[in-house]
């Protein structure tokens, strides 16, 4: 069985952009790094693993991809609004009461909400859930509307309470000498321990956390959830691994100052005049009428000089290196844990396995695409290979990649399969699979084989990365 060998699967590949800017700091500059010898780009990891995961779902919602028939999860701010939407349109709730009491309830399970008008129904962190959540929690607070309506009626009281106590108190109240000062302190935190709000009845309270529960989502178990707000809500240790990808030669980052053209203005240049009737003027076909530097009926000389706006915005080139792994028995315990039926478990790992290989390949984090194309980007090599234990290979570029010593994706692709022919042979690990959407590449590669050197087998197909790819259609 390949998991008794082959647990990890690691991923690497190579991928060049060009004038790009998929992540960038909080100033709007490319991130970098000094790695080695020289400062780096870099990919953060939650940038791609983002983007794997959404490639993933992607997917699947078209109906394609071995991921098409699975559960997923949702990670979003916004469950007391989901919860509300599903108690008003499934269960003939009132909107405002649907709102008040799907808050309320998150509430009782250990959610925080935000405090202005604008986020509060928003909880203050991010809850990865399954998307039935809102449905499912919406049904276990209409089977118990008449307990939990009684009590968010006792916490209103308690904190309706405690409100007029500490109002009391601060009227009249004096500084205490230094010696009664602890003793103070002590009745207030006394009183205050009064007034605290009555707990939500504990079997309503576990229905709710159940609700909570990864239950089957498919990306929960692959990159795992940290909700510490909720007790027993069930953290996920995440299958996946990624690192941060880094450029394999030194930080190439573009400024690229650029103008825009003011429409009117470019018109009113193209025509030689001024004009009145600016959009009429523009739609024209026959020269302006009115002479040039007269007064617009505003009563100001249009400005002909110069662009619309200027400004700078940065690029960055390069080959990047990426990495990623696999944990194959932490995947299935975390689809078993979810309550997945034991029968659908090893299916469910192998589909995600290669649901997640071929993001791996093919996703591109999506920032500035509409002016870069970046997600249109295929990596030059992409290696992967199991193991008994996962296998960086970070520290191969180290020492960065520079001009002189040719095509930096090829040195890349040169390092990277002489690195791991060494690994494969001192730590007795299988070759695995190669794949490449580059001529040079699949040159270099031949020659490799030609040689006899070439350890890994080279696929055709993301799929075929994987040993679990269908045999002769791959997914």
């Amino acid at each position: 069985m390949i998991l008794d060998t082959a647990r990890y699967l690691s991923l690497h590949s190579l991928t060049t952009f060009s004038h790009v800017l998929l992540v960038r700091d909080d100033a709007g500059e490319p991130k970098t790094s000094v790695y080695g010898d020289a400062e780096r780009v870099i990919l953060s990891p939650q940038t791609q693993r983002r983007a794997d995961r959404m490639h993933i779902r992607d997917e699947a919602n078209l109906g394609t991809g071995p991921l098409a028939s699975h559960a997923w999860g949702v990670r979003t701010r916004e469950w007391g609004l989901r919860v509300a939407e599903a108690l008003r349109d499934e269960h003939g709730w009132e909107a405002q009461a649907a709102l008040e009491m799907a808050r309320a309830t998150l509430r009782g399970v250990g959610l925080n909400f935000g405090s202005t008008p604008n986020t509060a129904f928003l909880t203050k962190v991010m809850v990865f859930a399954p998307e039935a959540t809102g449905t499912a929690l919406a049904r276990i607070i209409e089977e118990h509307r008449a307990e939990l309506e009684a009590w968010v009626a006792l916490v209103a009281e308690a904190a309706a309470s405690a409100e007029r106590k500490k109002k009391t108190k601060g009227k009249g109240k004096t500084a205490a000498p230094a010696d009664e000062e602890e003793d103070t302190e002590a009745e207030d935190e006394a009183a205050a321990g009064e007034e605290k709000a009555p707990p939500m009845p504990s079997r309503i309270k576990a229905r709710l956390i159940t609700g909570l529960a990864p239950a089957d989502a498919i990306d929960i178990a692959l990159y795992g959830r940290f909700l510490a707000e909720v007790a027993g809500a069930g953290n996920v240790d995440g299958a996946i691994q990624t690192t941060a990808a880094f450029s394999v030669s030194p930080a190439a980052i573009i400024r690229d100052f650029f103008s825009s053209a003011d429409d009117f203005k470019i018109a009113r240049q193209r025509a030689g005049t001024n004009f009145t009737d600016a959009l009429a003027r523009l739609n024209a076909a026959s020269p302006f009428d009115m002479a040039a530097g007269e007064q617009t009926p505003s009563g100001y000389a249009l400005d002909e000089r110069g662009a619309g706006m200027t400004g700078q915005q940065n690029f960055f080139n390069g080959t990047f290196y990426a990495h990623s792994v696999l944990d194959r028995v932490q995947l299935r315990r975390n689809l078993a844990n979810g309550g997945m039926n034991p029968e659908d478990v090893e299916r469910a790992a192998r589909d995600a396995e290669l649901a997640f290989v071929n993001a791996f390949v093919n996703a591109v984090p999506s920032a500035k695409k509409n002016t870069t194309a970046a997600p249109g980007t295929l990596p030059k090599l992409v290696l992967a290979h199991g193991g008994p234990r996962p296998y960086n290979y970070a520290a191969v570029f180290e020492k960065s990649i520079h001009r002189e010593e040719g095509v930096p994706s090829l040195i890349a692709a040169q390092r990277l399969l002489k690195h791991h022919a060494m690994i494969t042979k001192k730590q007795r690990v299988e070759p695995g699979a190669v794949l490449s959407y580059d001529i040079a590449t699949i040159e270099f590669l031949d020659s490799l084989r030609d040689a006899g050197m070439l350890g890994p087998n080279e696929v055709e197909h993301p799929a075929e990365l994987s040993p679990y790819c269908p045999a002769g259609q791959p997914a």
